[in-house]
């Protein structure tokens, strides 16, 4: 069957979580998404549907999909994210070669619009099971750049946390401290390995607007109105429909550079997950770079989490 190619709409998102459903089959990443999941994220302030989104077609089907999703910052490096997923029936060397090409086109026009003159690095996401994407992209150029992980904790049977120092308090989040908390995310996060500022309205739109943000479950450390540590928290109702698991996950942890080694961090995160316990929930979840400057595997660990996948991600230059 020829296959077609174009721009994605709105009116292609049942498809598309069709895609995704059919991909996971195959790969088990352990993701599911409803519609409403993925029209959120493709009317994120920096997804051009137009111009940077594109969908293969086989007959009525909707066979795959690659998106070119624009930073906030080129600071000084312009890191493009890229996304895609390919139906197994159709994860052909063509198509492969299609993608990346229209990759590289696409990432080269984004750029161009956005941040002009600065230097472009591609970024590429997988999961540990996801061979064949990783495959097409090592063999377009990608190199391997960093490796992240999925940790995880059971909340039944939750152990002993370690407590906030002494003069310490978590407060609960508030909408009043929603830039504060940003600025305290861009102070914390800069100079991680693949990270960048988040602009206001993407914060917005994919952290404390998300519909799945949990505000009652995400803590905050204070200084007057200066926010100097946090765990933001998240609940994916698609996945617990899928899995039967409600998992809270800890979406952004970080402590500002003057309290970091004094046990803000495993103390906020500790009250969180007990209050995600009290709440219901069965598990948490996070992700982190195994290669975090701030040693970060290690404040997760003595709250109980442990390491249970990998995602990878390839970078072209």
């Amino acid at each position: 069957m020829d296959l077609t190619w174009r721009p994605l709409t709105l009116d292609d998102v049942p498809g598309l979580a069709r895609l995704y459903a059919a991909a996971e089959e195959a790969d088990r990443t352990g993701d599911h998404f409803s519609a409403e999941d993925l029209r959120e994220e493709l009317e994120a302030p920096n997804v051009d549907l137009a111009r940077a989104t594109v969908g293969v077609w086989a007959g009525a089907r909707l066979a795959g999909y690659g998106l070119v999703r624009r930073r906030d910052a080129a600071d000084p490096v312009h890191m493009i994210r890229l996304q895609s997923v390919v139906h197994p029936d159709h994860r052909s060397d063509a198509v492969g070669h299609h993608l990346v090409e229209w990759f590289a086109r696409t990432s080269r026009e984004v750029h161009e619009r956005a941040f002009p003159g600065a230097p472009l690095e591609l970024h590429h996401g997988s999961h540990q099971n996801e061979r064949w994407i990783a495959g097409v992209l090592t063999r377009a150029g990608y190199t391997h750049g960093r490796t992240m992980v999925n940790m995880r904790v059971g909340l039944a049977d939750l152990p002993p946390q370690p407590p906030l120092p002494d003069g310490f308090e978590a407060v609960p989040f508030g909408f009043e401290h929603d830039l504060a908390a940003l600025d305290a995310r861009n102070d914390t996060f800069a100079g991680h390995w693949g990270s960048t500022v988040y602009e206001p309205a993407a914060w917005r739109h994919l952290v404390t607007g998300s519909k799945d943000f949990r505000p009652d479950l995400s803590f905050l450390v204070l200084e007057g109105d200066k926010v100097l540590a946090f765990v933001l928290s998240h609940f994916y109702a698609s996945e617990a429909e899928a899995t039967g698991v409600r998992e809270h996950y800890a979406t952004w942890v970080g402590t500002r550079e003057a309290l970091r080694g004094r046990g803000v961090a495993s103390g906020l995160l500790g009250h969180t997950l007990k209050a995600a316990k009290d709440a219901g929930f069965d598990r948490s979840a996070l992700n982190v770079d195994v290669d975090n400057a701030h040693r970060a595997l290690g404040v997760y660990e003595r709250c109980g989490y442990r390491v249970d996948d990998e995602w990878h991600v390839y970078v072209l230059s």
